[in-house]
């Protein structure tokens, strides 16, 4: 299967779980292009101060996995600005992931993934998959395992 996986990193966190995706999809026999949305202007990225500068198309891909950060207890305002241009997503198997910062809940983790979510559905997406992934936790590593694993098993 030929998988895009599409991502914004603000600090290099949700590139570093991209990279463990990639790797474990390409042991199971995937094509996978890692591909990472830039921009211009200052960072973190605010609403209005920024460009994109990369925005990966979709199109070529059997399925998609988008990921971006959580940004002042939302979805990170690049990540937001690329779902809002998504050309029609018809059919895709699409799965979503999150990094956050704060292991509480109720600081953005669930209502990042409920936009890209719906913005993918929005465009005819079927999501099949969703993790967050919490960054000062203790487990880490064993979060990012399970987001890996539990991404890995749709496709």
């Amino acid at each position: 299967m030929n998988i895009g996986l599409i991502y914004y990193s603000n600090t290099g966190n949700t590139r570093t779980v991209a990279e463990k995706l990639e790797k474990k999809l390409t042991e199971k026999g995937h094509n996978v292009t890692r591909e990472e949305i830039t921009i211009t202007g200052a960072t973190p990225a605010q609403p209005g101060k920024f460009e994109l500068t990369n925005i990966p198309n979709p199109d070529g891909y059997d399925a998609i996995i988008f990921g971006a950060p959580v940004q002042a207890f939302s979805l990170n305002p690049v990540m937001k600005a690329y779902m809002e241009q998504l050309p029609p997503l018809d059919g895709k198997r699409v799965a979503i992931f999150v990094t956050k910062q704060l292991p509480l809940l109720m600081v953005g983790g669930t209502g990042s993934i409920s936009i890209m979510k719906n913005a993918s559905e929005s465009k005819g997406a079927k999501v099949a998959a969703s993790e967050i992934v919490v960054w000062a936790e203790k487990k880490r590593e064993q979060s990012i395992k399970k987001c890996v694993e539990s991404i890995a098993r749709i496709f």
